[in-house]
């Protein structure tokens, strides 16, 4: 079990202080793999006894014990593309490609709560509420093909983007219990993490999406999905998430099969018509 595994294991049952130690030690390893208790607490703005407190929490006897496994495991941890582009490149791109692929979205997969997973797609089914999809510059290709796909099955999704104007105006106009889906990676864009927080405000249902369950995404989020990102190259890999959202779609195609059966009819045949789409040559 990984450092970041053992602290989502905990972190509802944290008191404060802790759990800003543990914010530290998914946000910033190398602070806690080369520095001292002193530091670490500081960072935090907690006390050295709780660093120690934290490390023996998750399973470590000490601070140093903690230390050791985190720098056992810091190589290939989300660390930015601007440190991995100067590493030596893979021999094999594609093999590695398809090993960290494939391992990507059997993690991010296996960590799905049935709970959370339950909350999210009843959520997401509930024609009701309006849906308004959230996300960085790095997830945003996975969230526009989300918004478009859940948008065939159900009316009222919004993907948000574009300038200040757009996305203050789409929470100025969300009702209470209206869903918003917000997707970001760390280093998380500065007004994705205050948007969901002002959406949670305004009374929203958050569904996060993210790489950590104490993420600043997932705070006040009722359902946290945890994708694994890891890659071969300089950038991170998004094929977990893309297989997260893909579920989720599917779960609420399933829960509203006539409507969405209906709706997706009159879609095709307008396609049809029009003949937008070029099926042979």
């Amino acid at each position: 079990m990984t450092v970041r595994e053992r602290i989502i294991d905990v972190i509802g049952d944290l008191p404060p202080a802790e759990r800003r130690v543990a914010e530290v030690v998914v946000d910033d390893p190398k602070e806690v793999a080369f520095g001292t208790v002193a530091a670490v607490a500081a960072r935090a703005g907690a006390s050295g006894p709780s660093v120690v407190r934290l490390s023996r929490r998750i399973g470590y006897a000490g601070f140093v014990e903690l230390q050791d496994a985190i720098r056992a495991e810091l190589g290939e941890r989300l660390r930015p593309a601007v440190e991995r582009i100067r590493e030596r490149p893979v021999h094999d791109a594609v093999g590695r490609t398809l090993e960290t692929s494939l391992a990507n979205v059997q993690a991010t997969l296996d960590a799905i709560e049935p709970d959370a997973f339950r909350i999210a797609a009843d959520l997401l089914a509930a024609r009701s509420r309006a849906v308004a999809v959230l996300s960085g510059e790095a997830t945003f290709g996975i969230a526009h093909a989300f918004a478009s796909d859940l948008g065939l099955v159900r009316a009222g999704v919004d993907l948000v983007a574009g300038s200040e104007v757009r996305v203050d105006r789409t929470l100025a106009l969300l009702e209470p219990d209206d869903v918003v889906v917000v997707m970001d990676l760390r280093r998380y864009e500065r007004w994705v993490v205050e948007a969901a927080r002002a959406a949670a405000d305004a009374g929203a249902r958050l569904v996060a999406v993210t790489d950590s369950a104490i993420s600043p995404l997932a705070e006040r989020a009722d359902a946290v999905f945890t994708v694994e990102a890891s890659s071969p190259g300089p950038f991170d890999s998004h094929v977990g998430t893309l297989a997260l959202t893909n579920a989720l779609v599917a779960a609420v195609a399933g829960r509203l099969r006539r409507f969405a059966t209906a709706r997706l009819d009159r879609i095709e045949r307008r396609w049809s018509s029009s003949g937008a789409l070029v099926e042979r040559f």
